[in-house]
């Protein structure tokens, strides 16, 4: 059975398990079978005469899954935009860049809002808030600790959001994400 190499692959199995047993120098076997030292180096380091896998080593991401859990509670719940997210979220997640928050989305299929109905039922005028008027919505946010609640506060003339998230869902906590 012959060998499946890659299109740019100078080296056999047999040449790569040769280096690996040889006592000579490495300029030696560059010449010898004419290949760039680089090469040789790295066919001695390792272990195996198998080529390894492209890519990174790890799934590399800045969110753990209970960030990503909150993320998507949040814009599910809240339906806005991804910089708007963003800059609600800073502070239960500080290390949250918009390009992560923006992968976050895609790999949960909610990177876009879904169109309002185009239909115009009736017009209807918005209702009139005084400034400070806040609207606390509670989402279950579930982790690898159990059951969290997501507590988000919308002003509703400034659209100042506030996310926190709780053990417990009663009416002393909302009082107390309310404050802050």
């Amino acid at each position: 059975m012959g060998q499946i190499l890659h299109g740019r692959s100078t080296t056999t199995f047999a040449i790569r398990k040769a280096i690996q047993e040889s006592k000579e120098s490495i300029q030696k076997l560059a010449t010898k079978y004419n290949i760039n030292h680089n090469t040789v180096s790295k066919w001695r380091k390792r272990d195996t005469v198998f080529d390894q896998k492209p890519g990174p080593k790890s799934k590399s991401t800045v969110l753990t899954t209970e960030e990503e859990a909150i993320i998507v509670a949040f814009r599910k719940h809240t339906q806005l935009g991804l910089d708007d997210c963003l800059y609600s979220l800073l502070e239960p997640i500080p290390n949250l860049t918009r390009s992560s928050l923006h992968r976050c989305f895609q790999r949960h299929g909610i990177s876009k809002l879904p169109h309002l109905e185009k239909k115009k039922k009736e017009v209807k005028q918005f209702k009139k808030y005084e400034p400070g008027y806040v609207h606390i919505d509670i989402s279950q946010v579930y982790t690898k600790e159990g059951k969290l609640y997501l507590f988000v506060g919308i002003d509703r003339t400034t659209k100042y959001c506030y996310a926190k998230l709780y053990k417990d869902q009663t009416s002393k906590t909302a009082q107390v994400s309310y404050k802050n």
